[in-house]
């Protein structure tokens, strides 16, 4: 158990808390939530025992062992694949005192050794670390590669990896999404259901959160709030009590009827394709989010330029990648071929490295074409955001003197009034960019890319450093947003509020995709399962024929076929449990679309309806969970027996 009894703390002089009561019960799932600068890495550190409370008492239940992710991971000569097992302390411990224990020759001592890395499940260590690796994105030819080989961003990676290796009761994890792409995060996201410990995680992404916690903490005016439920309940549950105070009714209805102006619009825009109709409940849903979030510093809009072109860009025949100095060529994409038109809504979709971010470059013409051609549009006007454009602000100029220089002859007070709407009211407008943090330079960026009035919006991960209030401003601009735009991003809730349709880029290939979020992760994880089965089938062909002589190589395939065959029952027993699996999930998917229609709430006609819907959740919820479990011990049953075949 944590509990925090009437605790206040202080950072220099900024009050963080003051008198803050918070339990957490072991195994609570919980996702602590507020604006960047309210404290919420500082009640890490207070977990921790970095500092002390200034007031008040902390408790910890004794003998908890807390694993946490540091934010900075040195370049080291070390493999990636050591580097995560060095999260095992014990383990290291135990591994050093059997290797002393040999060289002293002590048959007895080393008995005893080989028991206690058997008891710390030491023998399977190295294939749980290369498990995490390869879930968080890296090929099994990376793994003995040095840290100091990789960037910052997978440097990162491998640290989360190290953290979830660690052995814990207590995991603490500060914006782990932040370097993941999608197919990464929706790994961490199964890893994270299944973690038996207690969870506390610092989190930006409203789907993360909704799918991953039980519990919200809230930071609100000096105070932890500790809502049941995952964010999706907290947000309802909010804005219920911000319902109630009369002084911000106002301001909750104008908000709300300027999402429900923009339903109004894409329902009669929207096709019937199923990311469309996906994306008119995200919007339909955003009336009540507006009323939860109607405090929130962050309002502003996306104007578009008044002229546009039909088509604004094309891509013929063309072949994406890079050209190095010696003109040899790295392909990422060939043969695409797509035209843009006014007003389409785009995401993209594929796994890290496949070339999403190539295709927005050079979508840019920051990027030059391999082969092909790219004809922009008469009045094509590209507002670009990328990660790289934070490095090019001017960290001695202030957010004023950023956007006067785009626009010379604009009025002070117009300038004033749109950085406002970003966040950089009053004397915020004229501070130095260089005193920013992460998430402040990234709302100037997105500023100037607003400020330019683009026809084309192409996004690389936009939402990277900023809170919830402000992703949640962005959201409602792009979904206002009258021009064409293409998006790259990790944020699930952004991409069904913003987008029409998929494009999959893969196999170095760019093809739309005839599905909404829920079909790509479902042909993620049979993509990957198809890919692991035949990595097996190869590896047990491979090792059949190199133990057989060589005039008997048609044997050693006959006996591969054979073990195939025997362990044909496991493999059907494990496919049974996910077909399962998935109809569960459908049938809850049916359940939580009706649980966020917020009629449902406000309707006391409908209280036996909300009763036998939060029921059935329940219900099928539980019943997943046992599927899951039943399908995580058939793939270790199959797994188990193809070792031993």
């Amino acid at each position: 158990m944590i509990a925090l009894r009437q605790v206040s703390l202080q950072r220099g002089t900024q009050a963080l808390f003051e008198g803050a009561d918070l339990t957490l019960h072991a195994g609570h799932k919980a996702g602590i939530v507020g604006p960047n600068g309210a404290g919420k890495s500082s009640l890490f550190g207070l977990l921790l025992g970095e500092f002390a409370p200034d007031r008040g008492e902390l408790e910890i239940s004794g003998g908890q062992r807390i694993a946490h992710m540091a934010q900075e991971v040195a370049a080291l000569d070390r493999s990636i694949l050591d580097y995560v097992l060095d999260g095992d302390r014990e383990l290291r411990a135990t591994e050093a005192a059997l290797a002393a224990a040999r060289a002293r020759d002590e048959a007895h001592r080393e008995a005893e050794l080989h028991g206690a890395i058997e008891a710390l499940d030491g023998y399977s260590a190295p294939a749980r670390a290369a498990q995490l690796l390869v879930g968080l994105g890296f090929e099994q030819a990376d793994l003995e590669r040095p840290l100091s080989a990789f960037s910052g961003g997978w440097r990162m990676r491998v640290n989360l990896a190290r953290t979830l290796f660690m052995p814990s009761d207590v995991l603490l994890l500060d914006e782990p999404t932040n370097h993941l792409d999608l197919d990464a995060l929706l790994w961490l996201e199964q890893w994270l259901t299944r973690y038996p410990g207690t969870l506390l995680l610092i989190s930006h992404d409203r789907d993360f959160l909704d799918a991953v916690c039980d519990h919200i903490v809230h930071f609100d005016c000096r105070d932890l709030v500790l809502y049941r439920g995952n964010y999706s309940t907290f947000e309802r549950t909010r804005a219920e009590k911000l319902a109630l105070q009369q002084a911000e009714a106002a301001k909750q209805q104008a908000r709300k009827a300027e999402i429900e102006r923009f339903v109004a619009r894409f329902r009669a825009k929207a096709t019937k394709a199923r990311a469309a109709q996906s994306r008119l409940k995200m919007l339909e849903r955003m009336g009540d989010i507006a009323v939860a979030h109607a405090d929130s510093p962050f309002h502003f809009s996306i104007p578009a330029a008044d002229k546009t072109s039909h088509p604004l860009l094309v891509l013929d025949e063309a072949r994406l990648g890079y050209r190095d100095a010696a003109g040899h060529e790295t392909v990422q994409l060939d043969d695409v071929r797509l035209a843009l038109q006014p007003g389409q809504r785009i995401g993209l979709l594929g796994p890290n490295g496949a070339g999403k971010s190539t295709l927005i470059k050079s979508l840019t013409g920051e990027l030059p074409l391999l082969a092909g051609r790219r004809v922009p549009g008469e009045h094509l006007a590209i507002g670009y955001f990328a990660q790289h454009q934070l490095e090019g602000l001017d960290l001695s100029a202030t957010p004023f003197m950023h956007v006067q220089r785009l626009s010379p002859t604009a009025a002070d007070l117009t300038i004033r009034s749109f950085l406002g709407g970003f966040g950089f009211q009053g004397d915020d407008a004229f501070a130095d960019v260089g005193r920013f943090s992460g998430g402040e330079k990234a709302r100037l960026a997105l500023a100037l890319v607003a400020w330019r009035q683009p026809n084309l919006l192409l996004l690389d991960e936009p939402t990277n450093h900023l809170d919830l209030e402000m992703r949640e401003a962005l959201t409602e601009a792009l979904a206002g947003f009258e021009g064409t735009v293409i998006v790259v991003s990790h944020d699930r809730h952004l991409l069904r509020a913003t987008v029409d349709e998929f494009w999959r880029v893969a196999d170095h290939r760019v093809t739309p995709f005839d599905g909404d979020l829920e079909d790509y992760r479902a042909w993620l994880k049979t993509r990957l399962e198809g890919e692991r089965r035949e990595a097996r089938a190869d590896k047990a062909e491979r090792q059949a024929e190199s133990i057989a002589p060589k005039g008997d190589r048609k044997a050693a395939r006959r006996a591969a076929a054979e073990r195939r065959e025997q362990l044909r029952p496991l493999k059907q027993q494990r496919d049974r449990a996910e077909r399962a699996m998935e109809k569960v999930q459908a049938e809850l998917g049916v359940v939580e679309d009706a649980l966020a229609d917020a009629a449902l709430y406000t309707d006391a006609n409908r209280k036996d309806e909300l009763t036998e819907q939060l029921a059935r959740q329940g219900e099928l919820k539980s019943r997943l969970e046992d599927l899951e479990q039943a399908w995580l011990e058939a793939e270790e049953a199959l797994e188990s027996a193809e070792r031993q075949a």
